[in-house]
């Protein structure tokens, strides 16, 4: 449903932002960089084309760590709650966002694509039985249907300048 939005905001209540559409994707990593970064077993990121997101209120502050590419990983952080709100990975640059889901008004609302990296996730984590699960990442093109994959490449091709 292309005209669906939803809101979210941080832990304080300062930043809000507002997403129009669905997500590229939704991914439930259990990377060791992800456990780090949000301090639990894993996180619930919804990728969008940062054009499809909207800055409502507040102000941000960025951090950037090293992604497991090596590359930049850019985590922008409500400035006065310091709550992870979105990243900005290698691959996608500026032009897309893993938004937390947890941020969400409504968390509910999605439900992951993936489960990744679930050789790194602690041993006593149970993986939903219903969404396909992978010891690393995996091929989008097995997982999305035809239209987000079409928005994926998009983005990927936007960012390499083609």
């Amino acid at each position: 449903m292309a005209d669906s939005v939803r809101e979210g905001g941080c832990a304080c209540g300062a930043l809000r932002y507002q997403l129009r559409g669905e997500p590229i994707f939704v991914n439930n990593c259990h990377c060791i960089q992800c456990q780090r970064q949000t301090g639990s077993t894993s996180v619930v990121n919804m990728f969008y084309e940062m054009d499809r997101v909207t800055r409502l209120s507040g102000e941000m502050s960025r951090h950037t760590v090293k992604a497991g590419s090596g590359g930049a990983h850019v985590i922008v952080r409500c400035a006065e709650c310091g709550t992870a709100m979105w990243s900005h990975y290698p691959g996608l640059g500026d032009r897309g966002a893993g938004i937390r889901a947890g941020t969400l008004d409504v968390p509910s609302s999605v439900t992951p694509d993936a489960v990744i990296y679930t050789a790194e996730r602690m041993p006593w984590v149970t993986l939903p039985k219903d969404v396909p699960a992978f010891e690393g990442y995996y091929k989008p093109a097995d997982v999305l249907p035809p239209e987000r994959l079409l928005r994926l490449k998009a983005l990927v091709a936007a960012v390499a300048g083609r």
